[in-house]
Protein backbone atom coordinates (compact mmCIF):
# COMPACT_ATOMS: atom_id res chain seq x y z
CA UNK A 1 0.00 0.00 0.00
CA UNK A 2 1.02 3.57 -0.84
CA UNK A 3 -0.59 5.95 1.31
CA UNK A 4 -0.13 10.01 1.76
CA UNK A 5 -1.14 11.96 4.67
CA UNK A 6 -2.01 15.45 3.58
CA UNK A 7 -2.42 18.29 5.98
CA UNK A 8 -1.19 21.71 7.58
CA UNK A 9 1.97 21.55 10.21
CA UNK A 10 0.68 20.53 13.23
CA UNK A 11 -2.31 18.64 12.47
CA UNK A 12 -1.00 15.40 13.62
CA UNK A 13 0.47 13.45 10.47
CA UNK A 14 3.89 12.34 12.40
CA UNK A 15 2.47 11.12 15.30
CA UNK A 16 -0.36 9.16 13.00
CA UNK A 17 2.37 7.77 10.98
CA UNK A 18 4.77 6.40 13.18
CA UNK A 19 1.48 4.22 14.72
CA UNK A 20 0.35 3.27 10.73
CA UNK A 21 4.02 2.33 9.83
CA UNK A 22 3.89 -0.44 12.75
CA UNK A 23 0.20 -1.95 11.81
CA UNK A 24 1.01 -1.57 8.03
CA UNK A 25 4.50 -2.81 7.91
CA UNK A 26 5.31 -0.65 5.74
CA UNK A 27 8.28 2.43 5.88
CA UNK A 28 7.65 6.29 6.75
CA UNK A 29 9.08 8.45 4.17
CA UNK A 30 9.32 11.88 6.51
CA UNK A 31 10.51 14.73 4.16
CA UNK A 32 10.75 17.05 7.19
CA UNK A 33 12.63 15.10 8.89
CA UNK A 34 14.82 13.60 5.87
CA UNK A 35 15.48 17.67 5.15
CA UNK A 36 16.01 17.63 9.03
CA UNK A 37 18.71 15.09 8.72
CA UNK A 38 20.27 16.51 5.76
CA UNK A 39 20.75 19.59 7.29
CA UNK A 40 22.25 17.95 10.74
CA UNK A 41 24.74 16.61 8.36
CA UNK A 42 25.28 19.49 6.20
CA UNK A 43 24.78 17.83 3.06
CA UNK A 44 24.48 20.38 -0.29
CA UNK A 45 20.50 19.75 0.06
CA UNK A 46 19.99 20.44 3.71
CA UNK A 47 21.65 23.56 3.19
CA UNK A 48 20.05 25.28 0.50
CA UNK A 49 16.87 24.09 2.29
CA UNK A 50 17.71 25.20 5.43
CA UNK A 51 17.50 29.02 4.51
CA UNK A 52 13.46 28.35 2.89
CA UNK A 53 12.70 26.45 6.19
CA UNK A 54 13.86 28.99 8.97
CA UNK A 55 11.50 31.05 7.35
CA UNK A 56 8.61 29.11 7.21
CA UNK A 57 8.86 28.72 3.54
CA UNK A 58 8.63 25.53 1.46
CA UNK A 59 11.59 23.85 0.26
CA UNK A 60 11.56 24.26 -4.13
CA UNK A 61 9.59 21.31 -5.91
CA UNK A 62 13.42 20.36 -7.70
CA UNK A 63 14.70 19.78 -4.12
CA UNK A 64 11.79 17.94 -2.54
CA UNK A 65 10.91 15.56 -5.72
CA UNK A 66 14.95 14.36 -6.08
CA UNK A 67 14.85 13.39 -2.44
CA UNK A 68 11.63 11.63 -2.54
CA UNK A 69 12.92 10.03 -6.32
CA UNK A 70 16.28 8.64 -4.99
CA UNK A 71 14.28 7.22 -1.02
CA UNK A 72 11.79 4.99 -2.62
CA UNK A 73 14.01 3.13 -4.98
CA UNK A 74 15.67 1.77 -1.45
CA UNK A 75 14.67 -1.87 -0.76
CA UNK A 76 12.50 -0.95 2.19
CA UNK A 77 9.82 0.53 -0.14
CA UNK A 78 8.90 -2.63 -2.10
CA UNK A 79 5.78 -3.58 -0.22
CA UNK A 80 4.65 0.26 -0.13
CA UNK A 81 5.40 3.36 1.90
CA UNK A 82 3.36 6.29 3.88
CA UNK A 83 4.14 9.38 2.80
CA UNK A 84 4.09 12.19 4.98
CA UNK A 85 5.14 15.91 4.26
CA UNK A 86 4.82 15.24 0.46
CA UNK A 87 3.75 16.17 -1.96
CA UNK A 88 2.95 19.84 -0.74
CA UNK A 89 2.14 21.03 -4.14
CA UNK A 90 0.61 20.48 -7.57
CA UNK A 91 3.80 19.62 -9.30
CA UNK A 92 5.09 17.62 -6.24
CA UNK A 93 1.78 15.59 -7.15
CA UNK A 94 2.23 15.22 -10.88
CA UNK A 95 5.84 13.82 -10.07
CA UNK A 96 5.31 11.60 -7.65
CA UNK A 97 2.24 10.42 -10.14
CA UNK A 98 4.55 10.32 -12.78
CA UNK A 99 7.31 8.44 -10.84
CA UNK A 100 5.11 5.90 -9.63
CA UNK A 101 3.05 4.87 -13.00
CA UNK A 102 7.01 4.74 -14.03
CA UNK A 103 7.10 1.82 -11.88
CA UNK A 104 3.57 0.07 -12.40
CA UNK A 105 2.49 1.73 -9.02
CA UNK A 106 -0.28 4.13 -7.94
CA UNK A 107 -0.63 6.04 -4.99
CA UNK A 108 -3.49 4.52 -3.08
CA UNK A 109 -5.04 6.66 -0.36
CA UNK A 110 -4.59 10.86 0.54
CA UNK A 111 -5.73 11.46 3.94
CA UNK A 112 -6.50 14.83 4.69
CA UNK A 113 -6.32 15.77 8.37
CA UNK A 114 -8.65 18.54 9.09
CA UNK A 115 -8.04 20.97 12.00
CA UNK A 116 -8.87 24.31 12.53
CA UNK A 117 -6.34 27.08 12.78
CA UNK A 118 -6.31 28.58 16.15
CA UNK A 119 -5.66 24.74 17.23
CA UNK A 120 -2.54 24.69 14.97
CA UNK A 121 -1.35 27.61 16.08
CA UNK A 122 -1.45 26.79 19.95
CA UNK A 123 0.07 22.99 18.96
CA UNK A 124 2.73 24.58 17.04
CA UNK A 125 3.98 27.43 19.38
CA UNK A 126 3.15 25.08 22.00
CA UNK A 127 5.58 22.38 20.49
CA UNK A 128 9.25 20.93 21.74
CA UNK A 129 11.37 18.12 20.63
CA UNK A 130 14.03 15.95 21.32
CA UNK A 131 16.87 16.75 19.82
CA UNK A 132 18.04 13.19 19.41
CA UNK A 133 15.00 10.94 18.64
CA UNK A 134 13.00 13.58 17.76
CA UNK A 135 10.02 12.86 20.00
CA UNK A 136 7.64 15.53 20.28
CA UNK A 137 6.16 17.22 23.50
CA UNK A 138 4.05 20.20 24.17
CA UNK A 139 5.01 23.26 26.87
CA UNK A 140 1.19 23.28 28.04
CA UNK A 141 -0.63 19.56 27.11
CA UNK A 142 2.67 17.03 27.02
CA UNK A 143 5.46 18.05 28.58
CA UNK A 144 8.66 15.99 29.61
CA UNK A 145 8.70 14.68 32.83
CA UNK A 146 11.99 16.27 33.96
CA UNK A 147 11.92 19.97 32.05
CA UNK A 148 14.53 19.80 28.69
CA UNK A 149 15.24 16.27 28.90
CA UNK A 150 13.62 13.47 26.40
CA UNK A 151 11.71 11.12 28.42
CA UNK A 152 12.24 8.22 25.64
CA UNK A 153 15.97 8.85 25.59
CA UNK A 154 17.64 11.45 28.11
CA UNK A 155 18.29 13.85 24.81
CA UNK A 156 18.36 17.19 25.04
CA UNK A 157 14.56 19.11 24.24
CA UNK A 158 14.29 22.15 22.05
CA UNK A 159 11.99 23.99 20.27
CA UNK A 160 12.69 23.77 16.97
CA UNK A 161 13.40 27.21 14.42
CA UNK A 162 10.47 26.25 12.52
CA UNK A 163 7.97 26.16 15.14
CA UNK A 164 9.21 29.62 17.14
CA UNK A 165 6.04 31.72 17.11
CA UNK A 166 7.15 34.16 14.23
CA UNK A 167 7.78 31.32 11.99
CA UNK A 168 4.23 29.49 12.86
CA UNK A 169 1.59 32.10 11.06
CA UNK A 170 4.00 32.05 7.89
CA UNK A 171 4.38 28.07 7.76
CA UNK A 172 0.14 28.07 8.54
CA UNK A 173 -0.44 30.61 5.65
CA UNK A 174 2.12 29.11 3.35
CA UNK A 175 0.31 25.93 3.34
CA UNK A 176 -2.89 27.37 2.44
CA UNK A 177 -1.87 29.41 -0.56
CA UNK A 178 0.24 26.48 -1.85
CA UNK A 179 -0.49 23.27 -0.41
CA UNK A 180 -4.11 23.19 -0.66
CA UNK A 181 -4.76 23.22 -4.42
CA UNK A 182 -3.52 19.83 -3.90
CA UNK A 183 -6.67 18.53 -1.68
CA UNK A 184 -8.11 19.78 -4.55
CA UNK A 185 -5.69 17.64 -7.49
CA UNK A 186 -6.76 14.33 -5.31
CA UNK A 187 -10.42 14.90 -5.05
CA UNK A 188 -10.80 15.30 -8.56
CA UNK A 189 -8.92 11.60 -8.91
CA UNK A 190 -11.01 9.96 -5.79
CA UNK A 191 -8.36 9.55 -3.67
CA UNK A 192 -8.92 12.20 -1.25
CA UNK A 193 -10.21 11.00 2.16
CA UNK A 194 -10.89 13.86 4.86
CA UNK A 195 -10.82 13.19 8.68
CA UNK A 196 -11.24 14.58 11.69
CA UNK A 197 -7.63 15.22 12.95
CA UNK A 198 -8.70 16.12 17.07
CA UNK A 199 -8.85 13.52 19.51
CA UNK A 200 -6.28 11.11 21.69
CA UNK A 201 -4.36 9.42 19.13
CA UNK A 202 -5.84 6.07 19.06
CA UNK A 203 -9.22 7.66 18.18
CA UNK A 204 -7.30 9.39 15.02
CA UNK A 205 -6.00 6.15 14.21
CA UNK A 206 -9.18 4.25 14.34
CA UNK A 207 -10.96 6.75 11.71
CA UNK A 208 -7.75 6.53 9.28
CA UNK A 209 -8.12 2.43 9.14
CA UNK A 210 -11.31 2.66 8.54
CA UNK A 211 -11.36 4.64 5.92
CA UNK A 212 -8.65 2.66 4.20
CA UNK A 213 -10.73 -0.10 5.00
CA UNK A 214 -7.77 -1.52 7.92
CA UNK A 215 -9.33 -3.59 11.02
CA UNK A 216 -7.08 -2.10 14.03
Amino acid sequence: MILALFGPPGSGKGTQAKQLIETLGIPQLSTGDMLREAIKQDLPLGIKAKEFMNKGQLVPDALMIELIKERMQEKDCEKGFLLDGFPRTVAQAEALDEMLSGQGLKLDHVVSFQVKERELVDRLAGRIVCSSCGASYHVKTKPPKAEGICDICGGTVIKRDDDKADVVQARLDTFMEATAPVEEYYHKKGRLKKIDALGNESEVLGRILGIINIEA
